[in-house]
């Protein structure tokens, strides 16, 4: 409401009624003030829509009304035709903790440091979880009841969560925030007892993709998972049964999403469309449709990341959007012109470390691997209590598997590109052909200046992140100025590219005063083999760095150049190291070893035996390689 014009206007006509009688003077009065008084309570009704938030884990589109035909989803399916469904909506990262960062700050975990699965690396001052403004702006807030938001809490930001949270329990009249989270679709739910059930849906039907194989196991954990799918659809139809009941589902805005892609191998965890492209529906009642970017039932192609969720909850609430945000909201009256890419991180996954970025534009998905001789099926021991993963490696194993099939069992190209409506399972790699050389440059173009731009924290190893991150939050040390990002980053482009040519400036860069960069030449090293043989020498000297993380990258690289008896007593002394992350990168160089680390065995095995809640990822890498050398 612009008070200006109305004290204008009502001081023009107060000079006019002075000319009228004053029965008339005071009629016109009286209405004036009414028609302003309705317009001032429409206006805070506009700005204070309730808002509620449906969330289900580890699901891809499975979804009638995403075109599924195996899919039983009615009651999803029905609020697609009742709201907008957006078809290029993305997860920031292909696994829960680090996506639900930018679901709860509107922000980049890449940028934080906090892009690794389970890490809990502390947030500058002004950084607050999105529901604290929505209180503060007069909301009830609540949370039923997973979290999992990768850093420090903040509880404060809830007037409830639990698993009795509810919007039921706010101040009659009061705009509320609500999220109801359900773990019905989650990865354990193939996983165990649960796959000791009566399938609903025909497993020899099951729309199995062309990266797996078409084993029993597969069959059935694709059949089983679309079970879960149909068991989560009723939970929803449960949820908005009862905000129909409530008589406020004429004042709500509500949102379905699912927080990753998956659940089964290459979903979860894995830079792919099956493991970020997620269903989004939103459904706005009658009251706000004004605020709809389209008529129920529409189906937008509009590019929505994870990031821009917070921003756009804000903006529906008419709230501002603090300078922190790096999302732009899609929905509200703040929202700016539509994105041009969703970007997307990952990290340490589970036990397990790697790095990968991508980005999506309405057609292609460009994926970059800056850890090319990491496997995409390095061994995660929550993963493998899948029997479909299972299936998968022994089919290999086997050698019963086609080009596609094999692909997630061997070395990661450097640059992977996709046309997602020509190949949307991602199996036909376009990097590298002449045709769509501009489109390559054009996406790595843009995944650079997004690095750049966000100050990606996540080519320092976690190894270094967990020490900086005892004196100050990471996303202040990449803003100190002090840090070479630039270089960094331009380090670890040559480390990850294959080509040779780099060798001699790796070679100069494994003696950078920076110890990140001396990180990704060794690196470097690592992923050229024998053809950086000339850099023997400089890795040897890196075997007394003074940071053990680069001792244990420089100890990998000189083993693929036959070096045995110089590098086990580097690996031996850092199993005991205080650094978990340090421990697991020599875990992972003695399980490249193979029968080569059989000297550290009883090392191993000691580390295997520690409690799992004392010890957890660096236990499960000990507790895996133990056994491949008792194999052995």
């Amino acid at each position: 409401m612009n008070y200006k014009i109305i004290y204008s206007y009502l001081h023009q006509f107060g000079a006019s009624a002075r000319r009228l009688s004053v029965h008339r003077a005071l009629v016109l009065s009286l209405v004036c003030w009414f028609l302003y008084s309705l317009s001032a309570v429409a206006e805070v009704q506009e700005e204070r829509p309730n808002i509620l938030w449906i969330v289900s884990e580890d699901n891809s589109p499975f979804l009638g009304a995403y075109g599924d035909a195996y899919a039983t989803t009615p009651n999803l399916d029905k609020l697609a035709t009742e709201g907008v469904l957006y078809l290029n909506a993305f997860a920031a990262a292909p696994v829960c903790a680090p996506t639900r960062f930018a679901l709860i700050t509107g922000m980049y975990a890449s940028s934080a440091g906090t892009l690794h699965h389970r890490s809990t690396y502390q947030l500058p001052e002004q950084v607050k979880f999105f529901p604290q403004y929505l209180k503060q702006a007069g909301y009830y807030t609540s949370n039923n009841v997973k979290k999992d938001y990768n850093t420090k809490d903040q509880p404060q930001v809830w007037d409830e969560s639990s698993k009795k949270a509810t919007y039921k329990n706010r101040k009659p009249g009061q705009p509320f925030f609500s999220i109801f989270n359900f773990t019905t679709t989650h990865e354990s739910q193939i996983q165990g007892k649960n796959r000791n059930q009566k399938l609903g849906h025909n497993p020899k039907k099951a729309p199995v993709p062309p990266y797996h194989p078409r084993t029993p196991e597969m069959e059935e954990d694709w059949a089983l998972y679309y079970d879960r799918m149909q068991a989560m659809d009723a939970e929803v139809g449960e949820i908005l049964k009862e905000l129909d009941a409530s008589g406020l589902a004429e004042n709500t805005i509500v949102f379905y999403y699912s927080d990753h892609g998956g659940a089964l191998a290459r979903g979860k965890r894995f830079l792919y469309e099956s493991g970020l492209r997620v269903p989004l529906i939103i459904r706005f009642p009658k009251k706000y449709a004004h605020l709809a970017p389209g008529n129920p039932g529409t189906k937008l192609d509009r590019i929505v990341s994870f990031v821009d969720f917070a921003p756009s909850i804000l903006s529906l609430a008419n709230v501002p959007l603090p300078s922190h945000l790096q999302g732009k909201p899609f929905l509200g009256k703040q929202a700016p012109a539509p994105r041009g890419y969703a970007y997307s991180y990952k990290g340490r996954m589970d036990e397990r470390l790697d790095l990968g970025r991508s980005v999506r534009n309405k057609k292609y998905r460009y994926i970059r691997n800056y850890m090319p001789h990491r496997i995409p099926g390095q061994h995660v021991d929550y993963q493998w209590q899948a029997s479909s993963m299972v299936s998968w490696e022994n089919a290999y194993k086997a050698g019963q598997l086609n080009e596609a099939q094999s692909f997630f069992w061997k070395p990661k190209p450097a640059e992977e590109l996709y046309d997602v409506e020509a190949d949307p399972h991602n199996i036909h790699n376009l990097a590298g052909k002449k045709e769509y050389e501009s489109v390559l440059r054009e996406m790595r173009q843009a995944n650079q200046k997004w690095l750049l731009e966000t100050k990606d924290a996540g080519f320092i190893p976690e190894a270094i992140l967990v020490e900086i991150n005892q004196k100050m939050p990471i996303y202040d040390y990449l803003r100190t100025g002090s840090f070479p990002l630039e270089r960094v980053l331009e380090t670890a482009d040559m480390a990850s590219n294959r080509e040779a040519k780099h060798v001699k400036e790796l070679t100069k860069r494994l003696q950078d005063k920076e110890p990140v960069v001396r990180y990704w030449s060794a690196i470097g090293c690592v992923v050229l083999g024998k053809e950086a043989a000339s850099a023997k020498a400089a890795l040897q000297k890196l075997l007394q760095d003074p940071l053990a993380i680069v001792q244990v990258a420089a100890a990998e690289a000189l083993y693929g150049l036959g070096e045995t008896t110089r590098v086990l007593p580097v690996l031996r002394q850092h199993l005991q190291s205080q650094n978990r992350f340090v421990q697991i990168a020599a875990l992972e160089v003695l399980e490249k070893m193979g029968k080569d680390a059989q000297p550290l065995a009883q090392e191993v095995k000691a580390l295997s035996a520690k409690d799992e809640e004392t010890s957890g990822d660096v236990a499960k890498v000990a507790r895996y390689l133990s056994r491949q050398l008792v194999q052995r």
